[in-house]
């Protein structure tokens, strides 16, 4: 007989990378970067320390792989505007604007925005996705409204805001803040 199989978590792989990950995600979000060591990592994903560093490096680089692989505002087509409906045609950008990050995910980028340029970077650009996105829906659906840019950024600023900062306030809070609610209150802000 051969030597015994190996067991699958002691294989490199997609799999080891995903499970390093997956601990990084879990621990960064519990106690945050700096605090968590790379053998911590290693042990959470059951593989060999020498094994994160093959895939990561550095510390730094398991970090910038969540937040670029893991925070996703993923390609859809534009968003169906409801002529003269702003609300509807932003709460339809909310359920198909597809914000791929966990709550995990969310308190990292939030955590570590202030100490970490490539984190503040991506935060930026989800940020920026999602209020041109709100925007856009929001100068279809109120096309005499165009001439009134201003007024029409904050709209889409602050319900961009909304949906990237949900997770965060509602675990600070303990409310749950509706998107379609807020929605309904930006149209009526804007008349």
């Amino acid at each position: 007989m051969g030597s015994p199989r190996p067991r699958s978590r002691d294989v490199p792989g997609p799999d080891a990378r995903t499970r390093i990950l997956d601990a990084a995600e879990k621990l960064f979000a519990g106690g945050g970067y700096e605090a968590t060591p790379t053998a911590e990592i290693a042990r959470l994903a059951q593989v060999p320390k020498g094994l994160v560093f093959h895939y990561f490096p550095r510390k730094i680089d398991v970090l910038v792989a969540l937040v670029d692989e893991r925070t996703l505002v993923e390609e859809v087509p534009e968003v169906e505007a409801v002529p003269g409906d702003a609300a509807k045609s932003l709460s339809r950008l909310a359920r198909r604007l597809p914000l791929r990050a966990s709550p995990a995910m969310r308190r990292i980028l939030f955590r570590e925005a202030d100490t970490h340029g490539s984190v503040r970077d991506r935060l930026g650009r989800l940020n920026g996705e999602i209020v041109r996105r709100a925007r856009f829906a929001l100068e279809l659906a109120l096309p005499t409204r165009r001439g009134d840019a201003a007024r029409l950024e904050v709209a889409a600023v602050t319900f961009a805001a909304v949906l990237l900062h949900q997770e965060n306030l509602c675990q600070l809070t303990g409310h749950h803040i509706d998107p379609d609610a807020v929605a309904e209150l930006i149209a009526h802000a804007l008349g």
